[in-house]
């Protein structure tokens, strides 16, 4: 008889168990993915023959603000619906429409003509604004690693349009007014400790070919470089930026981060890092630190 009871005690045990690890999953799940419209595939330009496009998530309450989300890792990019909802979920909750811009890969497009076409993707936006229901001077940006660093240079590069532009799409900023990352690349001059670093002077070994013929060209690099790193440009105007990084991050080596944060610092602007111990290039945790991304734009874009 007790060994019947102890059986029973178990099995109650185990369904408890599963119970509860079936609720867990459920909220997991319903947190993930929240109530949205999505739109797939509008073309914001074009880049050797090709589409640019994005996908645009639109929140059961908008707010009426904007996140640019750049799909690039390695800057390499996905097609229409790549952006997975589950990465935005927490800006959406918070009632962000997040604009998700996709470029042509590299190497059959450079990092220089990316960095462009995401130029053109803010101003798409911007230009866009009123159909999509969300504010124009008030757009945030989003990314990690090669995403990070396009991010960057959004926030050190953009510029205000050219008025005499035949496209009014090209008449618009390319500014952004807040900026939330992940381990971003910001100085191609100074590799550092990482692991792409052949200490030879050039380029990252893995992305030679991304930077186009004449890298191998240590004065074309040298030029090149530098107007891709975001740490060698002027901070002054620099939006308020929060950068997640992991302390052990071999790609982009933690010293990325310090590097252009010290320098913002310098120019009296404002930069958050967050460091996370023991982690490398991505960690499992890293949607839940997204609702950090979703209180900074809180804190900085909304009026």
């Amino acid at each position: 008889m007790q060994f019947r009871r102890i059986l029973v005690r178990g099995a109650l045990g185990l369904a408890g168990l599963v119970a509860v690890a079936a609720i867990t999953a459920g909220a997991i799940g319903w947190y993930l993915h929240p109530s949205h419209v999505r739109t797939d595939g509008i073309a914001y330009g074009e880049r050797h023959g090709r589409p640019l496009t994005m996908d645009v998530i639109r929140p059961a309450r908008p707010n009426g603000l904007a996140v640019a989300l750049m799909v690039s890792g390695g800057w390499k990019s996905s097609g229409p619906g790549g952006a997975p909802t589950w990465l935005a979920a927490p800006l959406l909750r918070s009632g962000y429409t997040v604009f998700a811009v996709c470029h042509v890969s590299q190497p059959e497009a450079t990092v220089q003509e990316i960095f462009d076409d995401m130029q053109r993707g803010i101003r798409f936006i911007r230009a866009h604004a009123a159909e999509h229901g969300v504010r124009p001077d008030r757009i945030g940006v989003t990314g990690g690693s090669a995403g990070g660093h396009l991010s960057l240079l959004l926030a050190t590069r953009g510029d205000g349009g050219r008025p005499d532009a035949a496209d009014p799409v090209d008449r618009q900023p390319s500014t952004v007014q807040a900026v939330a990352i992940f381990y971003p690349v910001t100085d191609l001059l100074d590799l550092g400790a990482s692991t792409e670093n052949l200490h030879d002077g050039g380029a990252p070994k893995s992305f030679r070919k991304a930077f186009g013929p004449t890298v191998t060209n240590l004065a074309a690099w040298t030029n090149i470089a530098t107007a891709l790193s975001p740490a060698r440009h002027d901070h002054a105007t620099l939006p308020p930026t929060l950068i997640h990084h992991g302390l052990a991050d071999t790609l982009t080596p933690p010293e990325q981060t310090e590097r252009f944060a010290a320098r913002a610092h310098a120019a009296g602007r404002r930069v958050e890092v967050v460091w996370h111990p023991g982690a490398q290039h991505g960690w499992l945790t890293m949607p839940w630190d997204i609702r950090h991304f979703a209180r900074w734009f809180d804190q900085h874009l909304q009026p």
